[in-house]
């Protein structure tokens, strides 16, 4: 006689209608009627919230002011130079048409420079006091570590920009400028750190400043303790790298007192520029661009042409969809 297998009884399955797979099952069956209502309302949502994004972009104002040409013979100067400490001024007047209501930012845009390579992404220390990572900026001619090391701490944008406004012929005043609130929260109080002493002539002592800085790390902004070392403002947003070879990145935000309350008035300014940043041995450009914000950030129309692009293309195809089920519909009752 064939003798029965036997189980472990323990290792079945609970009896439950989950374990057991008996659970209710419900069949998605729409009608023609659904489907082209949610292609509807999907299409005029899509387009209804891009024609918003668009025209919230339409009514920023901004101005770009392109000193690269005026500021040329500057370049030469500094780009033939071997000493970095030493600069070259240039002033850049200007007219603003109209005024510039509410919060005004300014950011320093680059042409041609491409932070995206691989190779200088990966020359940076995200602790900035480890130089591993950092060829071939790691350490100076006389072999002393340089920090921040990285050819992306190296690099940094060191022009300095002064906006001023001229109240008249014979009056000129100092935009302010606040340079604070530049950053993101995660990299100004998260990813970026100062050494625990407060004597960083100390700290640094037998380290090199990167080749191309004027200054050493600690010495970036003596004026204000908080935005000195790394966890200066400036070096933070230089050192989140760009995606495209032309970007901006944020420089100064308005200080809205006095004149300037409520943005910045419409008339003749003039930009006063400490030219340091090379741009001519890569063919590059160099601009300054004023520009106000909206609820959604610049006046950038990817996002508000996608939607509305998005919108568009599916209303067409909801009625195509439409027309089709209509004409079959009909031959459907003619052939009865």
């Amino acid at each position: 006689m064939e003798m029965m297998p036997q189980y472990d009884l323990s290792r079945l399955p609970e009896n439950t209608a989950l374990k057991q797979q008996t659970l209710p099952t419900q069949q998605l069956n729409l009608s023609a009627s659904v489907v082209l209502s949610i292609f509807f309302i999907t299409g005029g949502f899509c387009l209804s919230i891009g024609i918003i994004l668009l025209l919230s972009a339409k009514s920023t104002k901004k101005i770009e002011i392109n000193y690269t040409k005026t500021c040329a013979n500057c370049a030469q100067l500094r780009e033939n130079s071997s000493n970095f400490d030493k600069a070259c001024n240039c002033s850049l007047p200007f007219y603003l048409p109209e005024k510039m209501e509410g919060d005004v930012y300014m950011y320093y845009k680059l042409y041609g420079f491409y932070q995206n390579l691989y190779q200088y992404i990966l020359s940076r220390s995200n602790s900035q006091l480890d130089t591993t990572n950092c060829d071939p900026f790691q350490v100076s001619h006389n072999d002393t570590p340089i920090i921040p090391c990285g050819a992306i701490a190296n690099s940094i944008f060191n022009d300095t920009i002064t906006l001023s406004y001229n109240l008249n012929s014979s009056t000129q005043i100092e935009v302010p400028m606040l340079k604070s609130g530049l950053t993101w929260w995660t990299d100004k109080y998260v990813k970026f750190r100062n050494p625990r002493s407060s004597n960083f002539t100390s700290t640094f002592a037998g380290s090199s400043k990167p080749l191309h800085w004027a200054k050493p790390i600690y010495e970036l902004d003596l004026d204000d303790p908080g935005n000195n070392g790394f966890l200066n403002e400036d070096f933070i947003v230089w050192m989140r790298t760009a995606a495209f070879p032309t970007f901006k990145k944020l420089y100064r935000r308005l200080k809205r007192v006095h004149a300037f309350a409520e943005g910045l008035p419409a008339g003749n300014y003039s930009l006063s520029i400490s030219y340091n940043f090379p741009v001519t041995m890569f063919q590059g450009e160099k601009s300054i661009v004023l520009s106000t914000l909206t609820w959604i950030g610049g006046g950038g129309l990817f996002l508000g042409l996608t939607y509305t692009v998005t919108g568009a293309l599916t209303l067409l195809a909801s009625f195509a969809i439409l027309t089709i089920h209509l004409m079959l519909k009909r031959s459907k009752l003619n052939f009865l």
